[in-house]
């Protein structure tokens, strides 16, 4: 069994991360912990809503209560990227060059490298945000579907629409497809690589037995692994239509407990799985086959990153019980 170094933190961890061989546990509180030599603190929000890390350049992008998105570097460094003064951001984003997507209520902003902010509103409240892999191109979940705005250009966005409330939003690793996450316990997926004035091919993900709120692409985007049922449900994106017409993985079934998060591993097909009860298992999609990374703990998990030789795993949970799973151990 793999040795687990155990942290206790008050509150809900928001996000697991590591930058470099450091891992971070972002709590609800504000705080920002990180295992350097022993547990270091950084004071960063009065409340945090958002938290993700940047790959780009191996820090953490923040949102909190108190309107400021925040940059934490290695060092536990803080740097005002943005404030809105009043206003809850509630969904951060990373992009290319430098750039830093942010949201509250029905306005989306994007702030570049050089401090120049681009602005993008909705009609309805944007619930989840995410850059595209290739060009600086931001998308957005929304009410009824999703919009895809071009940042350095005044074109109009292209709206993907499908009835319903969507809360978030992922590109495939490719640039190919754009999957949401929805309010009724279901994915909606777009084929973004249509001829020009082609219709958008839909693809519907469905039959989640509770709400999806976490999604995690594979090392090479092939597969797109989802939490909302009581085994991480994992779909097929290798063929040119994605999904379409196909069945998903069904990996770490448990009869009656739910996959609350999913962190594909950075080389293998494998992913991490957390439950509603603390456990975590890694199942490898080939063969199906399993391992028992740590036994039942308090609270639901709540967020897992690997490391970037995916030696270790950092997790966190609603209750404020982390840790780290050395799989060398």
């Amino acid at each position: 069994m793999p040795t687990v170094a155990p942290l206790d933190l008050d509150g809900h961890v928001v996000t697991a991360a590591f930058l470099g061989d450091v891992p971070f546990f972002a709590s609800a509180t504000g705080t920002i912990h990180r295992l350097d030599h022993g547990q270091k603190v950084t004071e960063a929000h009065d409340g945090l809503l958002a938290c993700i890390r940047d790959d780009a350049n191996d820090t953490l992008i923040s949102g909190g209560e108190d309107g400021k998105v925040l940059r934490i570097s290695a060092d536990g460094t803080v740097t005002v990227v943005a404030e809105v003064p009043r206003k809850w951001i509630s969904v951060v984003a990373a992009g290319p060059q430098g750039a830093v997507g942010f949201a509250e209520g029905r306005t989306a902003r994007v702030r570049l490298a050089d401090g120049t902010i681009k602005e993008f509103t909705e009609a309805r409240s944007i619930e989840g945000i995410a850059f595209a892999p290739k060009g600086l191109r931001l998308g957005a979940a929304r009410y009824n579907g999703a919009s895809l705005h071009w940042v350095a250009m005044a074109a109009q966005p292209v709206d993907l629409e499908w009835k319903g409330a969507h809360n978030g939003i992922t590109f495939s690793p490719d640039g190919r497809f754009v999957v949401t996450s929805m309010q009724e316990n279901a994915l909606h997926g777009w084929k973004l690589d249509s001829k020009p004035g082609a219709e958008t091919r839909h693809m519907r993900m469905t039959g989640y037995p509770a709400k999806v709120k976490s999604l995690s692409w594979s090392a090479k985007g092939k597969w797109l692994a989802s939490s909302g049922a009581p085994a991480a449900i994992v779909w097929p994106f290798s063929a040119k239509d994605g999904p379409m017409g196909k069945p998903p993985l069904e990996l770490g079934t448990r009869a009656d407990v739910m996959v609350t998060a999913v962190a594909c591993h950075p080389g293998e097909d494998v992913v991490a799985i957390g439950y509603s009860d603390g456990m975590v298992l890694a199942a490898r999609f080939a063969d199906s086959r399993e391992v028992l990374l740590r036994r039942p703990g308090k609270g639901a998990i709540t967020s897992m990153a690997w490391s970037r030789n995916g030696k270790l795993l950092a997790f966190g949970s609603e209750a404020g019980d982390c840790g780290v799973i050395d799989l060398a151990g």
